[in-house]
């Protein structure tokens, strides 16, 4: 039996320690996105190498170690869905989808619904994209340009969309953010999205009426025009996957769809287009797959020397203190979405904090009989919380570029994510929503 140690997870201290510190001193310096200097891929080398020389054994099987988590079938699993949602998102941009489908939602937005009705086609648009950070960049120029033309608030309306792309970012099913969070954790993607969405609805709907009484009237101006067959391709993605089909099915069904109608409709959209997109996509997720396979391997290191053994007995001790039963299911819950978080907070990157806190999160989950589509659930909602508030964060950083405001000005106006926070710990509070169980098992863990 592996026994536990703290010096285990030396590695991951001086991931994080690289990490943040360069973004530290960059912000320092005054560089822009200054937590995206160093590439998390590359600051992860150093924690590698320590974490093969902390290890126990001959160096050939400190290595295979090592290999064996890189090479583990969730970590494999989660890289070809990378890739293939990374391709999805792109071939469907390149034929015109994101901006189809702004364009069809502007022109059905009464003046009266201008900011629900941004919330909302920023939460479709992140949702099909599977990204924050492209919605945010799709969205942004026009809800400041509403903004400069009305009466409204413009920290509020860039604030509305940050808070629908975080909306989207959290539910997409090619979200990397779901990925990552449903393949840690051991569960379908389908069950973790109604999970998370009765969570993430009533801060929705509390945030739309609000916007409402927050809107007054504007006028957003001529909208372009736009073919709503090239929303199809988000749409049936989105379909296929509620219902349940593989995931990479419906991702591979997504990226024919969206190139049979680049071919028929786009004069200068031709196979060659079609394949420099599809590659051009899975280079867009570079990063984040990398990066998932060295945290694999940098894992099973930390998780043979009793590192995570020892991290999860130091947060059972601490809800203890505070209260919490030993098996005590709300403790469970609590202490994944408070390690998440917090780690969002050191590595301002929901992705990373998930990859990071999915063993131990999975381990916590076990102990405390903590069904496996609720922890992903709670995984990817509060690192959204987390990421989605933070000054340094990407999201807000970009958009307060566009805007040109102080990204901490902006904070207070991400009333979504405030909501959700509040509705997250609601829920784990009352222990809402309920799970259905087989033979007194949560259905996750039924085989």
């Amino acid at each position: 039996m592996t026994s536990k140690s703290p010096l285990a997870l030396l590695p991951l201290v001086l991931f994080l320690v690289l990490f943040v510190g360069s973004g530290l001193w960059y912000q320092t310096q005054g560089v822009d996105f200054a937590f995206y200097q160093i590439s998390a891929p590359v600051a992860i080398l150093p924690a590698i190498v320590l974490a093969i020389i902390l290890a126990k054994g001959s160096l050939n099987k400190r290595i295979d170690t090592f290999i064996r988590g890189v090479g583990d079938n969730t970590i494999i699993t989660m890289v070809l869905i990378y890739l293939l949602a990374g391709a999805f998102a792109s071939v469907a941009k390149a034929v015109g989808g994101v901006d189809a489908t702004v364009n069809f939602g502007l022109s059905v937005v009464p003046p009266a619904f201008v900011l629900p009705g941004l919330f909302i086609i920023t939460a479709f648009v992140a949702t099909s994209m599977g990204t924050s950070m492209g919605t945010i960049a799709a969205i942004g120029p026009i809800a400041i340009g509403v903004a400069n033309a009305t009466d409204l608030s413009l920290l509020l309306t860039v604030g509305t969309v940050i808070g629908g792309a975080m909306f989207g970012d959290n539910l997409s099913i090619i979200s990397d953010t779901t990925i990552a969070a449903t393949r840690t954790q051991g569960c379908d993607m389908r069950d973790k999205f109604r999970m998370n969405f009765k969570i993430a609805l009533p801060a929705a709907l509390v945030t739309l009426v609000l916007l409402y009484f927050q809107s007054g009237v504007a006028h957003i101006g001529q909208v372009k025009d736009y073919e709503l067959i090239k929303v199809l391709p988000y749409v049936v993605v989105l379909t296929l996957a509620v219902l349940g089909v593989n995931v990479m099915l419906v991702l591979f069904s997504g990226i024919v769809l969206a190139g049979v109608i680049g071919l028929t409709m786009l004069p200068d959209f031709t196979v060659a287009t079609w394949s420099k997109e599809i590659y051009s996509g899975y280079t867009g997720m570079q990063e984040i797959l990398i990066l998932s396979l060295l945290i694999g391997g940098m894992g099973a290191l930390m998780k043979a020397q009793g590192g995570l053994d020892w991290l999860v007995s130091i947060i059972e001790k601490i809800a203890r203190v505070f209260g919490a039963k030993p098996g005590s299911t709300r403790a469970g819950e609590f202490s994944i979405s408070a390690s998440v978080a917090l780690t969002n907070l050191c590595t301002a990157n929901n992705t990373v904090s998930i990859l990071i806190n999915g063993s131990v999160a999975k381990d916590i989950a076990t102990r405390y009989n903590v069904d496996a589509r609720r922890s992903a659930s709670l995984l990817d909602i509060f690192s959204c919380v987390a990421q989605g508030l933070l000054p340094y964060g990407a999201q807000i950083l970009l958009a307060s570029s566009l805007a040109k405001v102080s990204p901490i000005s902006l904070i207070s106006y991400v009333q979504y994510n405030w909501l959700l926070a509040a509705a997250a710990i609601v829920s784990i509070v009352i222990a809402w929503p309920k799970i259905k169980k087989n033979n007194g098992l949560p259905l996750s863990y039924v085989k």
